[in-house]
């Protein structure tokens, strides 16, 4: 079968590996332009189609996939399946409906919960402790399409978006593989999503970054969590300096209470910092302008001081 592979991200890499490693033919690979990155703004290929050049598969970058340029690559390659992981961009009708095996897609939720464009950090944010991987066919809803395949995978209480996103992938690639087998042999069975159960995933905004430490511990430690390594949380120190939050745990000290966001305590390589309800810990942080460190580190650095209150505004 021939396959034609849309994808962009580290999260797309496992799949298209899975794919080469049981044998299947990819004739070529879509994915997005090229991203300016870092201080310099230099353009850089996405994961997808470094690892592409890798295996020398053709990679191509189309600014839009609706006009009769893409229509006529895609008659040219004339692909039996698409298969889609994380993309970045809505496919039109046109495309979805052009193989005969169909488009499938890979999704990294337990859908039809968490439809949409962060599913993982959300679920992590939400404080859910299972989330999934769900292999479907494409529609023109947004994640609506009939599902093939779902997988559950567990989320732990310290897990964070870096944890959850690698298991997924990995649990999804395996999972993609025995679904395009089963395609080819004619035994999919297509599942119809239940919309009555379904929510919806947005992309995470600059204000889903910053911690409300009026919010209790937990919830904190979830946001934190589910932003890490990247966009990250943040919050601002008394003197407007941007903190982005790395690291976090939920404390188990008793007995001490102060406004939320004031920092109690700068003891024992943490900081410690009141909330709703509880306390949360800040293990690991990056301050404006500087590298990853320790809180301890940066406790010996003067950077906070005990008494200090945190807010998600200079």
């Amino acid at each position: 079968m021939k396959i034609l592979f849309m994808g962009t991200p580290d999260f797309a890499v496992f799949s298209l590996d899975a794919l080469i490693d049981a044998g299947e033919d990819i004739i070529a690979v879509v994915t997005q332009t090229d991203k300016p990155q870092g201080r310099g703004y230099v353009l850089t290929p996405s994961a997808v189609k470094r690892r592409a050049q890798e295996l020398s598969i053709p990679v191509y970058q189309p600014k839009t996939l609706r006009d009769e340029a893409f229509a006529e690559l895609l008659k040219a390659l004339d692909p039996e399946m698409i298969v889609v992981a994380a993309y970045g961009k809505i496919l039109p009708e046109n495309v979805i409906n052009y193989p005969k095996y169909g488009c499938i897609n890979v999704h990294g939720s337990y859908l039809p919960k968490y439809r949409g464009a962060a599913p993982m950090q959300r679920a992590i944010i939400d404080g859910e402790e299972y989330t999934g991987v769900t292999i479907m066919y494409m529609d023109v809803g947004l994640d609506t399409g009939d599902m093939l395949a779902r997988e559950k995978i567990e989320i732990g209480p310290d897990d964070d978006f870096e944890v959850i996103h690698d298991r997924i992938g990995k649990t999804g690639a395996a999972l993609l593989v025995s679904t395009v087998k089963d395609i080819k042999d004619g035994k999919a069975i297509r599942e119809k999503q239940d919309d009555s159960l379904s929510t919806y995933a947005a992309k995470i905004s600059k204000e889903d970054r910053l911690i409300d430490f009026s919010l209790s511990a937990k919830k904190v430690h979830d946001l934190v969590r589910g932003l890490s390594p990247v966009p990250l949380a943040q919050t601002f120190t008394g003197k407007g300096r941007l903190l982005k939050i790395v690291k976090t745990a939920v404390s188990t000290a008793d007995g001490e209470t102060a406004a939320p966001g004031t920092v109690i305590s700068t003891d024992g390589g943490v900081i410690r910092v009141a909330c709703g309800e509880g306390c949360i810990d800040i293990l690991t942080l990056i301050p404006e302008g500087k590298s990853k460190m320790s809180a301890a580190d940066f406790v010996r650095g003067r950077g906070i001081a005990v008494g200090e209150v945190l807010c998600p505004c200079k």
